[in-house]
């Protein structure tokens, strides 16, 4: 079928299904081919509805939605949940900005709750500490591929009539106490962006077992047409009304946050894939627990009983400066003198960035000035809010776990090793 496109006098293109580390070498690029055959689209599934029933079925769970992108998915679950102008949702203090930037997009407020030290994962106790009576919903971010403590969270959420929102992200098979990390919560949202587990290049895709959250995510994710469902989307049904001038086709207001057929074609692949994918993900972790073995100023992010880590990232804790005499930034600079990679930082405390801290969505008039919400006293986030994410935040090491070849991963694990034992 693909022969053409790789035959010999096309020798600068290089069949990807023939190279063993390449990231898209399974059915990528046949599934690519077929959704853009358009002679083939009215003999099979949209690529959208294989997704789908491909993920929800993997997790065990009733509806999944695709969108456009992970934050759109979060976007749509907060409309899903009823959260509107003056509420609350409770989110880490140590995460990516979007979860409280889509909470913003609501005309609602971020509340930041803490992280555990040792899990980096958002503080059940803390979460307790910040409910009140405006509270609408909870982020559950699973960070680095650790999922949350849900058990807490759910009881939290169950006492309080709350909405459990799980950003599973980075966190694809992570298992929390025997359930799969995404199936626990009222909705899940996954990304398929390119540094994830499962990369389309872009994408994302919700699941829930809630038929009346799941309409509402797949209406607000494509422009409030009403003969959407939590099961189907508008390409699995175009109704013979549709050629009516006098029919209405929108009941809701909504987003263009529907995923595309070839990305769909590219993440259905991915899926396809899933536990070789995050399998080897998680031996990477293992080459750089054997080479921090040992080392107490490189403290892991902690994998409680009971939990499987998906590793997105090796996280974690540098706290050697007192011993080995060099800063965060030397000992980078050390390893990649020495031929490492390298790391990332942990990202920034969330009301640390700049478009939160100095209240830029405040400025653009996004918010009313007056009203019937009053927003005044609710964007007040100072230094100290969350102290454990403030402290820990700027120790943290990412190592990436991403490698295909698991040669040039346990490569890289031996060369901090090296330099461990050098500073030791």
């Amino acid at each position: 079928m693909l022969d053409w496109l790789f035959k010999k006098s096309h020798k600068d293109i290089i069949d990807p299904r023939n190279d063993p580390f390449g990231k898209y070498n399974g059915n990528e690029i046949v599934y690519v081919s077929q959704a853009l055959d358009t002679g083939s689209r009215s003999s099979r599934k949209p690529f959208t509805l294989q997704l789908e029933t491909a993920f929800k079925e993997k997790f065990g769970m009733k509806y999944a939605i695709t969108e456009n992108s992970g934050t759109s998915t979060l976007h749509t679950c907060l409309a899903a949940a009823g959260v509107g102008a003056g509420d609350e949702v409770i989110c880490p203090a140590q995460t990516v900005v979007m979860t409280a930037t889509t909470i913003l997009h609501q005309n609602a407020i971020p509340v930041f709750a803490d992280i555990d030290p040792e899990t980096l994962n958002i503080d059940p106790k803390d979460i307790e500490r910040k409910i009140t009576p405006k509270t609408k919903a909870i982020y559950a971010v699973h960070m680095h591929g650790l999922p949350a403590d849900m058990d807490a969270i759910m009881a939290l959420a169950e006492k309080h009539n709350l909405v459990v929102i799980e950003d599973a992200a980075q966190c694809v098979l992570g298992v929390y106490k025997g359930r799969l990390a995404g199936s626990i919560g009222h909705m899940s949202s996954f990304s398929f962006e390119n540094k994830k587990h499962l990369s389309a290049g872009e994408g994302g895709i919700v699941l829930t077992n809630n038929e009346k959250f799941g309409t509402i995510v797949r209406k607000t994710a494509f422009n409030g047409y009403k003969i959407l469902s939590a099961g189907q989307e508008l390409r699995q049904m175009l109704p013979s009304e549709f050629q009516d001038p006098h029919y209405k086709r929108h009941d809701t207001l909504g987003w263009n946050y529907r995923m595309n057929e070839v990305t769909a074609a590219v993440a259905l692949a991915q899926v396809e894939k899933m536990d070789f994918l995050v399998g080897r993900r998680q031996k990477v972790a293992e080459f750089f627990y054997d080479a921090i073995d040992g080392c107490e100023w490189l403290r892991p992010q902690l994998v409680p009983e009971g939990y499987v880590s998906a590793y997105w990232s090796f996280c974690v804790l540098y706290e050697g400066e007192g011993v080995t005499g060099l800063s965060w930034k030397d000992f980078y600079n050390k390893l990649k003198e020495a031929g490492g990679d390298g790391f990332y930082g942990g990202l920034s405390v969330v009301y640390e960035e700049l478009v939160i801290k100095n209240l830029e969505f405040v400025k653009s008039g996004y918010f009313p000035s007056s009203g019937p919400c009053e927003y005044s006293n609710s964007f007040k986030w100072e230094k100290g809010l969350c102290p454990v994410a403030e402290e820990v935040q700027p120790k943290m090491m990412q190592f990436k776990t991403n490698y295909r070849n698991l040669d040039d991963a346990k490569d890289q694990a031996l060369i901090l090793k090296k330099l461990i034992r050098s500073l030791a």
